[in-house]
């Protein structure tokens, strides 16, 4: 099984290229990226400095009792770069210096991660497949969720769809509202998830 693994990532990710993590502002990333791939090809180095790679995770927003699925960078602050030569500032390659200057000048950029001398470090074949090919897992993001106490909802799913309730309180870890509603002139509590109400204005 170990040796499968190793020949699908070489076969994926050849030691020919190379690999680099940068640190950047967080929130910055896709500004980096495409900065990055626009001054490579102005500077005429877009055969050099080949991918920016920003790694992706999908997450699931629940507000107002509506679940929305969107993507957000898997590691917020890093994103990765694929180049055809070894980079280093020193070096007697011109394309090399060019592409060690672009990346070093980009706004946001706070460098290379690892070695902090004139040669960065580079990522493994191994390292690269586990950050580009994780399994697109959702997470609940929770924090959207904009329910607080005595917030009126109006339920949306079960069998007192269409009643307004309020909220009595917010269980955040089980993502769960206690609710009081009013049925026949008395009030009940109950419980619901997130999904299952949406907040009236």
């Amino acid at each position: 099984m170990a040796s499968q693994f190793v020949f699908v990532v070489r076969s994926r990710y050849p030691m020919s290229t190379f690999w680099y993590i940068l640190h950047i502002y967080s929130g910055h990333e896709k500004k980096v990226k495409l900065n990055l791939e626009q001054r490579a090809i102005a500077l005429q180095l877009d055969n050099f400095l080949t991918q920016v790679v920003i790694p992706l995770k999908e997450f699931t927003e629940i507000k107002d009792g509506k679940r929305k699925t969107v993507e957000r960078p898997s590691f917020p602050g890093y994103i990765l770069i694929e180049t055809q030569k070894e980079i280093r500032s020193d070096s007697e390659d011109k394309d090399i210096r060019n592409c060690w200057a672009l990346i070093q000048d980009t706004p946001s950029v706070m460098g290379f991660v690892g070695g902090g001398g004139p040669k960065p470090n580079t990522l493994s074949p191994e390292e690269v497949s586990t950050i580009l090919d994780a399994p697109a897992e959702q997470e609940e993001d929770i924090g959207v969720i904009d329910y607080i106490s005595g917030d009126q909802v109006r339920v949306i799913e079960g069998p007192f769809r269409g009643f307004v309730a309020e909220v009595n309180r917010v269980d955040v870890d089980k993502r769960r509202l206690h609710l009081n509603i009013s049925i026949f002139g008395r009030v009940t509590p109950f419980d619901l998830e997130f999904f299952e109400v949406e907040k009236l204005e």
